[in-house]
């Protein structure tokens, strides 16, 4: 935690201003920021929490012109999977937007919770015991009617496909779309993009039972859930219904997560024996994604050998 100053855009006097009057409003009185954690490595926009007079708030700032949509999307999806599944998730501020000059901050109630190695045992439970409860909500078809979303700063179709299967879903609404962008940004080698559609014509064989519609977070890698005192708490939601498997492969997408977080899920629903063969077919298009929007970056690069491992178990 560091005092208000350094050049972080959040701290910038009009997206402050904007931040502190939405928090005065919404407390009904006057607040203005203390401190502030600077949290960008754990998202795509610049981020971090303000922390005030007793209340701290967790704010992004989107300088995109998607950036009204996207944080609409995520403002419903939060809403969503609070009211299907009962979950806890950050309470909105105000209307949880404000436009700036420079784009649209975003602004939630902050927890004092933990992440990464600060993790207690009960911490990493709590995560499989809260992802069981979001996968017990199922729905009559793959997709989401409601709205469309967002899987970081890339566009996330939710519409039903015509097919109804879940592999059709997953080919039409979520690989071929990451394959695209990752050609269309030039990061991928034609020889990958030719194997991604190899494994496309095959995914019926792939995908293993058909799975029943189930509600999920999205984007349940382990940063967006917050550990507290009473439990996880769901952030950065992308939900949709599909196959909760593409939730379980991407709890340990980016860092190893403890056998609790399965053991608890275990506790509630059960997890199919041929999940850990299809772990990596479900993040073929995390992989893309990856490789789209950071491709020319180490980081988006690590993300070409991955895909490669992965393309070679689907031989």
């Amino acid at each position: 935690m560091s005092p208000l100053r350094g050049r972080h855009p959040l701290l910038d006097p009009e997206v402050a201003t904007a931040v502190r009057r939405m928090v005065s409003s919404h407390l009904g009185r006057r607040w203005h920021a203390q401190a502030f954690d600077d949290l960008d490595d754990l998202a795509s926009h610049p981020c971090g929490v303000l922390r005030g007079q007793g209340f701290s708030v967790f704010a992004k700032l989107n300088t995109d012109p998607t950036g009204p949509a996207m944080f609409d999307a995520e403002l419903q999806g939060l809403a969503l999977l609070a009211r299907l599944a009962g979950v806890a998730t950050p309470a909105v501020i105000g209307s949880g937007v404000a436009r700036v000059s420079c784009g649209v901050v975003f602004v939630v109630e902050a927890f004092e919770g933990r992440r990464g190695h600060d993790r207690l045992p009960e911490d990493w439970s709590s995560i499989g015991t809260t992802l069981a409860a979001v996968h017990t909500v199922h729905g009559e078809r793959f997709g989401l009617e409601a709205f469309d979303g967002f899987y970081g700063p890339l566009p996330q179709d939710n519409r039903p496909t015509n097919g109804g299967t879940w592999a059709e879903f997953y080919a039409e609404r979520r690989l071929r779309p990451r394959l695209r962008a990752a050609v269309d940004a030039r990061h991928l080698p034609a020889t990958l993009a030719s194997r991604v559609e190899g494994v496309l014509r095959r995914l019926d064989r792939l995908s293993g039972p058909e799975p029943v519609p189930t509600l999920l977070h999205g984007d349940a890698q382990q940063n967006n859930f917050v550990s507290t005192d009473t439990g996880a708490v769901i952030v950065d939601g992308a939900p949709y219904f599909g196959h909760p498997e593409m939730d379980l492969a991407l709890v340990d997408y980016f860092e190893p997560a403890p056998k609790a977080v399965f053991d608890s899920y275990r506790e509630r629903l059960s997890i199919d024996g041929g999940f850990a063969e299809r772990r990596d077919l479900w993040r073929l298009h995390a992989y893309l994604a990856g490789i789209a929007v950071a491709g020319d970056s180490a980081f988006g690069r690590s993300f070409l050998a991955r895909l490669e491992t992965a393309l070679d178990t689907f031989r």
